[in-house]
C-alpha cells in the first residue's frame, strides 16, 4: 500500500459529510471495508477492501476503473483566451477543439500554485481539471478587467484505465471511439445514451480514459451499470485510489501539494518543458525567466523497505533531501518513491540512505524520473508489451 495522503487507509477519522460533496457512484462499490478520502472537496475511495497489487496487475494487463476526486471548472467569455494566457504558463491560443492540454499556474514568485489539463470544448468553453486547491478563488482574483465567466459545470470524473480500455470506450460507444481517438484527444460521445464528455487521459500512465458527468443530466447509475456492462467481459474491476497510486508513482505523474507546492518552480519540480517562457505576461513569468532551471525532484529505489512520505534522505551525516511519496512498485519488485532534494547537484546515480521513523536506515538509489517509459510509449498506446 503507498503512503502518500492519497492512500493512506490507517489514519483515518470519523468527519461530518455535510461540508464535502459525495459521489454519485458511492452506492455503486461502497461495502464495510469502504475508506473515503477529502480531495478537492470530494469525497473518493482511498480504499475498498481490495487487494491493492491484484488490482495493480489488474491495471496494468486488462482494465481498472477508478472514481477521482479531480473537479472541472468552467472557463468562458468573450476574453477567455487573453485571460488563460494570463492565468496559465503554457501558451493557450493554439489549442484546438477536442484537445486537451496540461497546464500549471504558478505564482507571481514562480511557484507551482496548481496543475491540470485545460480542455477546449468548443464555442469558447474550457475546463481545467484541477486536483486539490483554491482554484476558483485565484481565478476570480485575476479577473478583474477580463469579460470572463467562471463557473462549476458539477461534472463528476470516471476513468478507465488499462490495455483493454480502448475496447471498453469501443464498447461503450458503439464504436465511435476507437484506435483513432490520440493521446489528449476528447469530445462529446453517446455511452449508453448519454451523452457524456471523453477524454484519453488519465494518472495511471497507462493507456486510457477519462468519463466526465454532465451535472444533473447525467443518470450517474446508469452510466456505471453500462459501463460494467461492457467492461466485465473485458476483466474490468473497480479500484481504490491506492492501486493507482502506486501507477503514478512509477509513471512520475506528480501530485499538486504534495510533491509540489508554491515553495518550488516547475523547473526545480522537472516540469520545466510545460512552461513557455517566450509567452509574456503570464503570472510568474518574470521569476522564472530568472530561476534556476536545475530539478530538485528525483527518484528513488529502495529493496529493503516502501520509502514514506517525510523521511530523510542522508548523504554521509547531513540530511538532503525528503521523501515526498511513496510505494511498492510489484514491477520493479522494490519501494519507490520521489525525493525533494534540498538544493540542485547531479544526484542520479548516487546511492544515499533514507532515515525513517523508525529511525532505521535504509540504502536507496537515486534515480531520474520516471522510473520507466520515458517518452510514454504505454499510454500513447505504441508499447503494447504489458508485463
Amino acid at each position: 500500500m503507498s503512503n502518500s495522503i492519497h492512500s493512506d487507509a490507517r489514519q483515518t477519522v470519523r468527519v461530518s459529510s455535510r461540508r464535502f460533496e459525495p459521489s454519485p457512484f458511492f452506492d455503486c462499490y461502497v461495502n464495510a471495508n469502504t475508506v473515503m478520502g477529502v480531495y478537492a472537496g470530494r469525497y473518493y475511495a482511498v480504499y475498498n477492501g481490495e487487494d491493492a497489487v491484484d488490482t495493480y496487475w489488474t491495471l496494468r494487463r486488462r482494465a481498472v476503473l477508478y472514481d477521482v476526486p479531480e473537479r472541472p471548472v468552467q472557463i468562458e467569455g468573450p476574453d477567455v483566451l487573453p485571460f488563460m494566457e494570463r492565468v496559465f504558463a503554457r501558451r493557450i491560443s493554439n489549442l484546438a477543439v477536442g484537445r486537451g492540454r496540461y497546464a500549471i499556474a504558478c505564482t507571481p514568485k514562480g511557484g507551482v500554485f496548481i496543475d491540470g489539463v485545460l480542455f477546449n470544448l468548443s464555442g469558447g468553453r474550457y475546463w481545467y481539471v484541477q486536483p486539490d486547491g483554491g482554484l476558483d478563488a485565484w481565478l476570480l482574483a485575476h479577473s478583474d478587467g477580463y469579460d470572463v465567466t467562471i463557473s462549476d459545470p458539477h461534472s463528476r470524473v470516471l476513468q478507465i484505465q488499462g490495455p483493454s480500455s480502448l475496447a471498453i470506450m469501443n464498447a461503450a460507444s458503439a464504436g465511435a471511439i476507437d484506435e483513432r481517438m490520440g493521446y489528449f484527444h476528447s469530445g462529446f460521445f453517446d455511452l449508453g445514451g448519454q451523452e457524456l464528455y471523453v477524454s484519453r487521459t488519465g494518472w495511471t500512465g497507462e493507456m486510457g480514459f477519462e468519463i466526465y458527468t454532465q451535472g444533473a443530466r447525467t443518470d450517474c447509475k446508469r452510466l456505471w451499470q453500462h459501463l460494467f456492462d461492457v467492461g466485465t467481459p473485458q476483466g474490468m474491476v473497480f479500484g481504490s485510489i491506492t492501486s493507482m497510486e502506486m501507477r503514478r508513482i512509477e509513471a512520475a505523474i506528480l501530485d499538486s501539494g504534495t510533491d509540489m507546492d508554491a515553495t518550488m518552480t516547475p523547473f526545480e519540480a522537472g516540469l520545466g518543458a510545460f512552461i513557455d517562457l517566450d509567452k509574456p505576461g503570464f503570472v510568474g513569468s518574470v521569476a522564472l525567466g530568472s530561476a534556476d532551471r536545475r530539478t530538485l525532484l528525483y527518484g528513488l529505489k529502495c529493496v529493503g523497505t516502501t520509502p514514506s512520505m517525510n523521511d530523510a534522505v542522508i548523504d554521509g551525516d547531513r540530511v538532503v533531501g525528503r521523501v515526498t511519496a511513496g510505494a511498492q512498485s510489484p514491477y520493479l519488485k522494490a519501494g519507490i518513491g520521489y525525493v525533494r532534494f534540498v538544493e540542485p547537484a547531479d544526484w542520479a546515480g548516487r546511492t544515499l540512505e533514507i532515515k525513517q521513523a523508525t529511525g532505521r536506515t535504509y540504502a536507496c538509489e537515486i534515480v531520474d524520473l520516471p522510473f520507466y517509459d520515458k517518452d510514454k510509449l504505454i499510454p500513447r498506446g505504441i508499447d503494447k508489451a504489458i508485463p
